[in-house]
């Protein structure tokens, strides 16, 4: 994989789990789809996020980090 494989992937709109639950003020983990596999990201929320909670992926800040939101119920 080329240094350009890493840069062109954009997470935005990529569904995932939730790994470690997501606190209002600081990072979980989220398992993403990525390039055939699967990897985690820390993440951030607007609001808290349980473990296993499927959601949505909102804004990257990071090649490792992401912003995400629950999918509706």
């Amino acid at each position: 994989m080329s240094a350009t494989d890493e840069t062109d992937f954009s997470p935005i709109g990529v569904i995932g789990r939730v790994t470690v639950s997501i606190p209002a003020d600081g990072p979980g983990e989220v398992l993403l789809p990525v390039r055939g596999g699967t990897e985690a990201f820390a993440a951030w929320s607007h609001e808290p996020i349980a473990r296993h909670t499927q959601v949505i992926v909102v804004d990257h800040t990071s090649a490792r980090s992401v912003i995400v939101a629950p999918l509706p119920a």
